[in-house]
This record gives structure tokens, sequence and C-alpha cells, in this order.
């Protein structure tokens, strides 16, 4: 069981490919190394908070139940129009996926963008796992792992302007957070192996 916090300079195997930076990439790598925040972020022996979640097509899903039929996979993306986020999605729509679902485990994506606009990336790669709307993000919050991004307000769609740093966490069935791997590089993602290790670890 590990958390880790990773700038923008670490590199991790089989992961999204590299993107230009954008002005927003640039605001939360400022945030992300200007303070101590990641010692307040989510860690690995803290508990799965029970949020409700918008899923695009069912409506409201709970954590709490989800998590009682199989371990719960969080994987924090910015909004449908991110192209780091999309090649991510996908990505982990082929490689990761299948194997969760061998192991009765959820895969849950989770964005702050408005659940009828972020629907657009589930139909764009006919994604078969959750696809979760956080539009007031008190899930990301409940991780402290937000950052304010002006510029967002538009496109989430919610009146709101709070976007999560690339994160991925995994809770076991009793909740205990087994994985917290946060980092301020969108270029990249948590390696397949390495979640599909601590799922087997819950």
């Amino acid at each position: 069981m590990t958390t880790s916090v990773r700038n923008p300079g670490d590199v991790t195997r089989g992961t999204a490919r590299p993107i230009r930076q954008s002005a927003e990439d640039r605001t939360f790598r400022r945030q992300f190394e200007s303070s101590a925040i990641w010692n307040r972020m989510v860690a690995v022996g803290d508990r799965l908070p029970d949020v409700p979640l918008l899923e695009v097509d069912l409506g409201p899903v709970h954590l709490n139940r989800m998590r009682q039929t199989g371990p719960v996979v969080l994987v924090f993306v910015r909004h449908a129009g991110s192209t780091a986020c999309d090649d991510l999605l996908r990505s982990y729509r082929d490689s990761l996926a299948p194997s969760l679902l061998e192991l009765g485990a959820h895969l849950v994506a989770v964005s702050p963008q408005a659940p009828d606009r972020l629907e657009a990336v589930k139909r764009r790669h006919d994604l078969d796992f959750f696809v979760t709307s956080d539009p007031r993000h008190v899930l990301i919050d409940a991780f402290n792992i937000g950052f304010s991004s002006p510029d967002a307000k538009r496109v989430l769609g919610t009146g709101r302007a709070v976007l999560p740093f690339a994160a991925v966490v995994v809770a076991d069935r009793s909740g205990l957070i087994r994985l917290a791997d946060v980092h301020a590089d969108w270029s990249t993602g948590t390696a397949p192996d390495r979640i599909l290790d601590a799922v087997h670890g819950a």
C-alpha cells in the first residue's frame, strides 16, 4: 500500500502521451509546487467518504454502496474537453477496465464538470465504466486534491472553477484507501499494473 505525490518531472510507463502545456497546466503546477498542500491530500489508510456522485447515464451513485460489491478505483479527470484526460480514459478503457471487471472492481472516472457536458467523453470513447460528475467538488475537497482555475468556470458549466490534480485512488470493500497517487503532470497517469496491484491487495 503506497501513497505518492509526483512532481511534473516524474514519469510513469504505459500512460498517456505528453501534451503541450496550457495556461491551465501552468496554473495547477504553480499551486502544486508553491505550497505544502500535498501533506493534506488523501493518503493510504484514510477512509473513503460516503459521497454521492452523478453518473452520466444512471444519475446518483453512492460510493459506500458501490464498495460493498467490490473495490473502487477512482480516476480524477478535468473535463470532456481535455485532451490529456481523453487519452487517459481511452487508455484505461483498453488496458485496465477489462482486468478490473474480472476482479469485480469498479472503475469510476470523476470530473467536476456538469453531467450533461461530461457525457460527451463517455459517448466519444464508448466507455463501459462509470463516468461521474462531482459538480460541487465535494469528493475532490474531501481528498484535498482540488485547485482553483478561473478559466475552468466556462467549460465546467457548474458556476464553479475547481479542478482536480491528476489522481488515482483505490479503496477496498471496507472503505480503506489502498492506493493514493496524486501528481501535477497531466501528461502521465498511474500505470495500470500499479492500480491492479492495489486492487489485488484489497
